[in-house]
């Protein structure tokens, strides 16, 4: 990676976490049950809910040219690069441990049924691997467990992972309110995109965000849920929250774009073409 966009991409975390505001700051978060991308209608600048995205000077050019020879041409090749870009606890902050199960199975996929309930799937074709990484702040003096989640999806093609993208913006206009699991579930889902150079994205070819409010029957009152999701190339990158009592908005929210920027940075690493 060059360093004049190394700089840059480290730079826009701040910028990130501005530029795709729902409503507000979040203050904690989780996988949710829904761990990676789906499929759509490609269409980067789409949003639902009430949100809208705020144009911001666009740079020349995307510094960030993928490198055609160094996608991976098969499954195994995408699983290694998925594990090598998916973020562990150690990119979220020092409170941050492994859940117990730390990765998601190989085969599992997530998919949200007509009813707006998020079930086990098959993967489809068009991706090559995809995983998931568990962490959390454990439960301690009086702050409630904080779950994080991150996932790398490696498609075959930029356009199925352009698929993934516009299919998670229209989840939340189709299922404002969904169901996790058992005892689980999100309410007031809204989402945002915003393609590189509009709305403070200047880190990723396209980046969206999910918020609304997480509810959990064994905690009372209502959190916050955030869901981050960038793309690079044929990769897909999301990191994820699910609030928890206790725990202070700004610090939440800045651990989870330290998470995304992290991953971002490995997969523009990974497929970058060398100079």
């Amino acid at each position: 990676m060059t360093y004049g966009y190394r700089r840059v991409l480290r730079a826009c975390g701040g910028v990130l976490a501005c530029g795709l505001i729902l409503t507000g700051c979040s203050d904690a978060g989780d996988d949710g049950g829904r761990d990676d991308g789906k499929g759509g209608t490609p269409s980067a600048a789409a949003s639902s809910g009430t949100a809208t995205a705020q144009p911001a000077p666009t740079p020349s050019k995307l510094a960030f040219t993928a490198d055609p020879e160094r996608a991976p041409k098969n499954e195994a090749e995408a699983k290694r690069l998925a594990l090598a870009i998916v973020a562990g606890p150690e990119s979220w902050g020092a409170d941050y441990v492994r859940r117990t199960p730390y990765l998601s199975a190989d085969d599992y996929w997530p998919v949200l049924s007509a009813q707006c309930t998020w079930e086990t799937g098959t993967r489809p074709p068009t991706v090559l691997h995809s995983v998931t990484a568990y962490g959390e702040i454990p439960a301690q003096a009086g702050r409630g467990a904080l779950r994080v989640s991150a996932t790398v999806t490696v498609h075959r093609s930029e356009t199925d992972a352009d698929w993934e993208m516009a299919e998670t913006l229209e989840e939340a206009l189709r299922c404002p309110a969904q169901r996790l699991r058992d005892g689980e579930r999100i309410t007031g889902l809204m989402s945002l995109g915003s393609p590189f150079g509009v709305g403070g994205n200047f880190t990723a070819a396209d980046s969206l965000r999910e918020a609304g409010s997480y509810v959990n029957d064994a905690v009372k009152g209502e959190q916050t849920y955030s869901w981050y999701q960038s793309r690079v190339g044929q990769i897909t990158v999301a990191a994820v929250v699910k609030g928890a009592p206790g725990h202070v908005a700004k610090e939440v929210d800045n651990a989870q774009i330290q998470a995304l920027v992290a991953m971002v940075g490995r997969a523009e690493d990974s497929l970058e073409v060398q100079s």
